[in-house]
């Protein structure tokens, strides 16, 4: 399927402000970008770069005054997200190396303090795709999910502790569970079509079967709509923009995700 994604955010920038954004998705094995459009107003100098983790990011700094940030993208996604159940575990020794940072307790994901409970929750399941699997409708059915009660980032213990969260909060949440029982995890951010309310979404993936499968417990079911933006340990690693020096927030955001025909796609690049 074809889908536009749209984001617009807009600052009002009192002194001038690094920034590094991570708004550009990249094409990979489940999407690719025909064409994208990274507006700046006012027109100033962005560097681009490729952190640790693949993602595309881009340092600049904002001047005093009126500032915002527009980009969108044409994006072509599986018609679906895939699933398999009984896919194996990937034992330790057999990992790809960049694999092994993805098993280790990060700053809102403590997966040492969380084995005893995955243990519980995957008790009786196949090692691997299934256990995750077990945690996901763990998360669905035991923790609540609020959308408009973004407050500030607490960790997996907090969630688990309070019993409801936004989206990252329960990918925080289902990493550590995952890494709990040496199954390498990671965090996602970008959007999902049909997302209700619509924003910037978060969800987890697993690296299972020797390959990375997408989990979202805040959904009915993870079914298609997907696109990705950037993957990390946990949020520190994914947020789509840092500022540094005083604190600076949008004072205004919007995020868009249309579903386009591919003709429409077509001519859009043809232009």
């Amino acid at each position: 399927m074809w889908l536009r994604t749209n984001c617009y955010l807009e600052f009002n920038i009192e002194v001038s402000t690094p920034f590094v954004l991570m708004l550009r998705p990249r094409s990979g094995a489940q999407q690719w970008i025909s064409s994208e459009i990274y507006k700046l107003t006012p027109n100033i100098s962005a560097f681009e770069f490729t952190d640790g983790y693949g993602n595309l990011c881009q340092r600049l700094i904002a001047p005093p005054g009126f500032f915002s940030v527009h980009t969108s993208a044409q994006v072509m996604i599986s018609d679906r997200v895939d699933r398999a159940p009984g896919a194996r575990f990937v034992e330790i020794q057999n990992l790809p190396d960049e694999m092994l940072h993805y098993l280790l307790p990060s700053r809102f994901c403590e997966s040492d303090l969380f084995c005893t409970m995955a243990s519980t929750i995957t008790g009786g399941q196949h090692p691997g795709y299934d256990q995750i699997a077990a945690i996901e409708n763990w998360l669905r059915e035991n923790i609540r999910y609020e959308p408009f009660n973004s407050d500030v980032q607490v960790s997996a213990v907090d969630v688990n502790a309070r019993g409801w969260g936004v989206c990252r909060d329960f990918a925080h949440l289902g990493i550590a569970l995952s890494r709990s029982l040496s199954i390498p995890a990671r965090m996602v951010v970008g959007y999902l079509h049909g997302l209700q309310p619509m924003d910037l979404h978060a969800w987890f993936e697993a690296y299972v079967g020797d390959r990375w499968y997408s989990f979202d417990a805040t959904q009915a079911r993870t079914g298609q709509g997907y696109v990705a933006l950037g993957y990390g340990r946990d949020a520190a690693d994914v947020a789509v923009y840092n500022q540094f020096g005083p604190g600076v927030y949008p004072s205004l955001q919007r995020v868009s995700v249309e579903q386009i025909d591919h003709a429409s796609a077509d001519l859009d690049i043809a232009h």
